[in-house]
């Protein structure tokens, strides 16, 4: 088994953090200490980590955890898919710029009307890439129901969408 390294295997994992952090919390400041937070009770796990099988599954459900608590304190709403969170060049028309923001508003909302579990999978494997036996080792799921969460999480944003997309509602 290969020997597991702060600098090398858990700080490069401080951008993922840092995203799922964002993603569960919405507040920059917040998601910020929630990693720094993470990489604090990562590194005081430290004689722990011989015994993992995914580091990574590891610090990503202790940044999960910590950041639905702090969530729940402070009553925060999921963070607003936006535009300004991702580096991408401007449309080139304003009808497209349109377009594009109300396709991610529309995203944004169909997201929102999903259960919490279905959210943070589309999260994780959508945006983060993560594999079903990864997401499953983070929520505390069998892959099985991973499979399940995110094949019913797309079915409904795509046919809310295309109720939207056809009738205009």
């Amino acid at each position: 088994m290969k020997k597991i390294s702060f600098r090398n295997d858990i700080l490069p994992l401080k951008d993922k953090l840092y995203r799922l952090a964002l993603r569960i919390t919405c507040d920059t400041a917040e998601a910020e200490d929630i990693v720094q937070d993470t990489l604090v009770r990562v590194w005081d796990k430290r004689d722990e980590w011989d015994l993992l099988q995914s580091v990574e599954a590891f610090c990503l459900t202790i940044c999960k955890n910590l950041s639905l608590d702090r969530r729940e304190k402070k009553e925060a709403q999921h963070v607003m898919l936006d535009e300004n969170l991702h580096n991408r060049p401007d449309a080139s028309t304003p009808y497209d710029r349109l377009a594009a923001r109300e396709g991610l508003g529309l995203l944004r909302d169909l997201l929102e009307e999903l259960p919490q579990v279905q959210q943070d999978i589309v999260q994780l494997r959508e945006i983060e890439g993560k594999s079903y036996k990864e997401i499953a080792a983070i929520l505390n799921l069998s892959e099985e129901q991973v499979k399940v969460y995110l094949f019913r999480a797309r079915q409904r944003i795509k046919r809310k969408y295309t109720e939207i997309q056809e009738y205009g509602l």
